[in-house]
This record gives structure tokens, C-alpha cells and sequence, in this order.
């Protein structure tokens, strides 16, 4: 015959268990949505970088030339 306290001790902790790993899938849900947050962010950083980059190497005088003249 099972022991009843060691069945209530079993099905105690599977609660326990239930109730964590229902928390922990909250959170990777949080963690990969902040990752893809992230994610998108460095692209958005990387082409910006990238026009900045470009629109200053299209305004800067080409050489012998005085800025502002022709």
C-alpha cells in the first residue's frame, strides 16, 4: 500500500513544479521577445550608421576644392 504522506509529499512538489515552469515559460517568452526587440534595433542602428556614413562622405570637399565654391 502507498504511503499516504509521501503521496501528499509527491503531489505537493509537482505542484511546485507546475507552478515554476509555468513561470519560467513566461519569462523566456519575455526574454525572446526582448531579444527580437533587440535584434531589430541593431538593424535599424546599422543602416542608419551606414547613411550617416555615406551622406558624410558625399558632403565632405573633394580635395583642392575650397568648400562652399566652385
Amino acid at each position: 500500500m502507498l504511503d499516504p504522506e509521501l503521496l501528499e509529499r509527491i503531489t505537493a512538489r509537482l505542484a511546485e513544479l507546475d507552478e515554476l515552469e509555468e513561470q519560467l515559460a513566461k519569462q523566456l517568452v519575455e526574454v525572446r521577445a526582448e531579444r527580437d526587440e533587440l535584434a531589430v534595433a541593431e538593424c535599424v542602428l546599422e543602416r542608419m550608421t551606414g547613411q550617416l556614413a555615406e551622406e558624410r562622405a558625399s558632403n565632405r570637399p573633394v580635395p583642392g576644392q575650397v568648400a562652399g565654391g566652385r
